[in-house]
């Protein structure tokens, strides 16, 4: 017996009849007891079930494709054949994405493509060796103007089947998954990502401030 079960209602609604009312052996009344037990073992079983649904790290079936259209609209759809558990780790990470940094950038496109991109900081000495200045494309001088904003050059991949044993969808220790709950086929994993996919995810990423250029190659 289980909190909630059959067996576990009809003790209860046994233990509310008054003493003296029945007799200990009454088939009819353990009958009656018994069909009301199942409709309440029911709604407490959609009870839970409901429960379950609020929140995002118990919430199964269609309810987690809701949470997912809530959180990201079309941006983010459950693959073909993908379980709740590799589904409901997606929504996870990308809910808590790390934004506006470079590393932010660098790893939804590994996300998303299973390849990590070719990120060119003019600013940045250990990208070019430069002094520090930002580049004024467009504008006249050796060293551009030192007004213009913030850029940085992205060389994105298009995917492949290449880094997908460590996605992080299908990752170890993400959020207490194991990989075997949420593995997916390798020729599921990136085959829905378009170009526009890429560009979207550069310039929800991108450090904050700057002006990112960026070409997609193979």
């Amino acid at each position: 017996m289980s909190t909630g079960d059959q067996t576990d209602m009809f003790g209860r609604l046994k233990s509310l009849l008054p003493l003296g009312w029945f007799g200990d052996d009454n088939p009819v009344r353990d009958a009656l007891l018994w069909g009301y037990a199942q409709a309440l073992s029911w709604g407490f079983t959609l009870y839970l079930y409901a429960k379950d649904q609020t929140r995002i790290k118990t919430a199964t079936d269609s309810w987690l494709d809701l949470i997912g259209l809530d959180f990201f609209g079309n941006n983010l759809l459950r693959l073909s054949g993908q379980l709740d558990a590799s589904y409901r780790n997606r929504i996870l990470i990308n809910i808590f994405r790390e934004r506006a940094t470079r590393h932010g950038m660098d790893q939804v496109l590994f996300d998303l493509t299973g390849r990590h991109p070719l990120i060119i900081e003019p600013a940045k000495p250990d990208d070019c060796g430069c002094l520090g200045r930002t580049l004024g494309l467009g504008v006249a001088g050796p060293l551009g103007s030192t007004s213009c904003p913030y850029q940085a050059f992205v060389t994105a991949y298009r995917p492949s089947g290449n880094g997908a044993a460590n996605w992080p969808g299908i990752a170890t220790n993400w959020f207490g998954l194991s990989q075997t709950s949420a593995l997916l086929p390798v020729s599921q994993l990136f085959s829905d990502v378009s170009d526009d996919d890429i560009v979207a995810a550069i310039e929800a990423t991108k450090m904050y401030g700057s002006t990112v250029w960026y070409r997609i190659t193979n």
